[in-house]
């Protein structure tokens, strides 16, 4: 009895210690409601965003409890003024840890919420916010719930050089991040800022001599052992390299993101603000068999940006592909703002699955609002996070469907085969993607829709940006006559010029952009066989015939359909009936072939059959010319020289002043 009562005692030992405690990371923001205010106490919107053991609060966060909005979740713990210049704009009342949940994952036991609120702050000060406690979950990294957490953020009101006021950058990512133990992993975090110009670099959170002035980190900075041993971190681009190496066990990441001015703040260490981003990588063992993870395909790429308003109906679809047999979705852990509900996990089809995403952006939550996504199937792999950005109170642009003649788009209709030239009008002022895999195709839809072409638009010189325009040249035109083609794009091919530039939708749909190459192949042969008393049939090859449209096609070419015509004819003999008389076996026939071909001049030939020509005419003009030329030059000149030479006028002034006089004594003498 007394072996069977020590049991237990370990096993609930054990059992408590597996059990997480009740913090899994979390990031802090700033932004100001009016960035270009210069004067006076400023209005600075604070954005805290918090993951939490979703058991440890009751009512646990559910479906119910996003659409309400209630309870909160989370600490009552204070966010208390830590360095800088603190004072009655920040007081020990002003924020604390409570959220909004906004997601969770039952699987994972974990939670995640948001608090966001406007607050009068001095201009022209900075100062570092944040909250530490403990604990961290356990396994995780000493084995058990003893590791603090800090989490730590520099606001800044100080005025910028270039006379706005600072916005903090921004940085996304999940709570938890299933990795493989025992290989190399690369994981980017996506980080943006609001003022473009900015440059952005992150680094590992430090306990000392950082621009904050307090420990960013307690158990989990780097090196700890409740950090990520032997992680390298590239700042320009916030790309970890890093091997996991224990199974069923957690690992801390704490991150700052800094926004400098330049180059010259950059050496200075002189960043205008300093945002945490704290979060975890789970180490799981290779579980056998297929182990491809599932991969998120849809419909918006990584990274994209889509701008949205205030009060519009937003709708998401995240589609996930499993990528082993057997396999499913069982869950999808997510960071989403506050007022985002999702679907359950649908299966339209095998081996892929899919939730639907649902927002109505609130006016207080102007400008960029991160999504985080990845989907785990019955396994217990996770899919690569993927994560795209809302920019709320910015419109993205839309491709504006080409139509007949005027449309937005051309060339469209019937085209010549060089045709080389494509361009495609939008609703506001684009701008080159930020990002790859922004491609446009034009497939040709007679072979079954093939690409025959396709540019990424992130980088091909051949696709240009001007204004309101994108234009496609291509080098080759890889055009057959008598094919029909049309064009789809990927989200992004135009982006707008705010933040990190609201995409495009994607667009499939094969009728959106179509044209046709015209077949200058157009001839008909027809071929009679006359047989005595039979009836034969006459076929006419496939010839071209027109319906004339009186919208013409952007390239002037009347719109035309080709289709085979067929005709039966029935010929009857008009000679006399042959006689039962010897005659010569076999059948009397006749026939008749008539052809009629459509000569056909393209544009580059008729250009070289015109330069003779010209050439010719030009040298008749000018010989006829220059003599003609000549002459009247020299009529004009010799006019010029006798109404202004000197000795004319002299002359001319001599003789006046003579018959003046003389008329003068004729007149005495009278």
């Amino acid at each position: 009895m007394a072996i069977n009562t020590f049991s237990i005692v370990v096993l609930m030992m054990r059992l408590s210690f597996v059990g997480p405690t009740h913090f899994f990371g979390g990031t802090i923001t700033a932004r100001p409601y009016n960035n270009s205010q210069t004067t006076g106490p400023i209005s600075l919107i604070v954005r805290e965003r918090l993951s939490w053991l979703r058991s440890r609060y009751s009512p646990n966060c559910s479906p119910t409890t996003i659409a309400a909005q209630t309870p909160m979740i989370g600490d009552a713990m204070v966010m208390y003024c830590r360095t800088g210049t603190c004072g009655a704009h920040w007081t020990t009342s002003t924020m604390n840890t409570y959220t909004w949940c906004t997601d969770f994952s039952l699987p994972l036991d974990v939670a995640s919420g948001e608090y966001y609120n406007t607050f009068s702050i001095p201009i022209n000060i900075a100062f570092s916010i944040g909250y530490a406690s403990c604990c961290w979950l356990d396994y995780l990294g000493v084995g058990f719930a003893s590791l603090g957490w800090s989490v730590v953020s520099r606001i800044s009101t100080v005025v910028r050089p270039d006379g706005y006021l600072n916005t903090s950058p921004v940085a996304v990512t999940l709570p938890i991040i299933y990795k493989e133990i025992n290989i190399q992993h690369i994981h980017v975090i996506q980080m943006a800022d609001f003022d473009g110009s900015d440059i952005l670099i992150c680094r590992w959170s430090t306990s000392s001599g950082n621009i904050n002035s307090y420990d960013e980190c307690d158990g989990i900075c780097n090196g700890l052992p409740g950090g990520v041993p032997g992680a390298v971190l590239i700042g320009t681009n916030c790309t970890m390299v890093f091997t996991l190496t224990r199974a069923n066990w957690y690992y801390g990441v704490a991150l700052q993101f800094e926004d400098f001015y330049n180059a010259a703040a950059i050496t200075a260490n002189n960043p205008m603000s300093s945002v945490p981003l704290q979060f975890l990588f789970y180490g799981y063992p290779n579980p056998g068999g297929c182990t491809v993870s599932p991969e998120i395909i849809g419909e918006r790429p990584n990274r994209a940006c889509i701008g949205v308003m205030p009060n519009d109906n937003i709708t998401e679809r995240v589609i996930v592909q499993v990528n082993c047999p057997g396999k499913s979705i069982v869950d999808f852990i997510s960071t989403v703002p506050r007022g985002v509900t999702k679907s359950g996990i649908l299966n339209p089809s095998v081996g892929v699955y899919e939730v639907i995403l649902s927002w109505i952006p609130r006016s207080d939550q102007y400008g960029p609002q991160g999504v985080c996504m990845a989907a785990i199937d019955n396994t217990k792999i996770q899919s690569n996070q993927w994560c795209i950005t809302f920019l709320v109170g910015f419109r993205s642009p839309d491709v504006i469907k080409p139509q007949l003649v005027q449309g937005s788009a051309s060339p469209i209709g019937t085209i010549f085969q060089n045709h080389t030239l494509f361009s495609i009008q939008t609703s506001k002022f684009v701008n080159r993607p930020t990002r790859n895999g922004t491609t446009i195709y034009f497939r040709d839809a007679t072979a079954g829709g093939i690409i025959v072409s396709k540019f990424d638009c992130g980088y091909a010189s051949e696709v240009t940006y001007t204004g309101y325009t994108v234009v496609i040249r291509f080098p080759v035109a890889p055009w057959t006559p008598g094919h029909f083609y049309y064009v789809t794009m990927d989200s992004g091919v135009a982006s707008g010029t705010e933040f990190c530039g609201p995409e495009s939708a994607p667009i499939n749909d094969p009728t959106f952009w179509v044209f046709n190459i015209w077949n200058p192949a157009v001839s008909s042969t027809t071929t009679t066989t006359t047989t005595p008393f039979t009836t034969v049939t006459v076929t006419t090859k496939p010839t071209s015939t027109t319906s004339i449209n009186t919208l013409l096609t952007t390239t002037g070419i009347v719109i035309t359909t080709t289709v085979p015509v067929t005709t039966t004819a029935t010929t009857t003999p008009t000679g006399p009936s042959t006689t039962a008389a010897p005659t010569t076996a076999g059948p009397t026939a006749s026939s008749a072939t008539t052809e009629s071909t459509v000569a056909v001049m393209y544009p580059k030939d008729f250009e070289l059959a015109c330069l003779q020509p010209i050439a010719l005419m030009t040298a008749l003009l000018f010989a006829v010319m220059m003599p003609i030329q000549g002459l009247v030059l020299y009529a004009t000149f010799t006019k010029l020289s006798n109404t202004f030479n000197r000795a004319n006028i002299s002359a001319r002034t001599r003789h006046k002043t003579r018959m003046t006089r003389i008329m003068r004594t004729q007149n005495s003498t009278i």
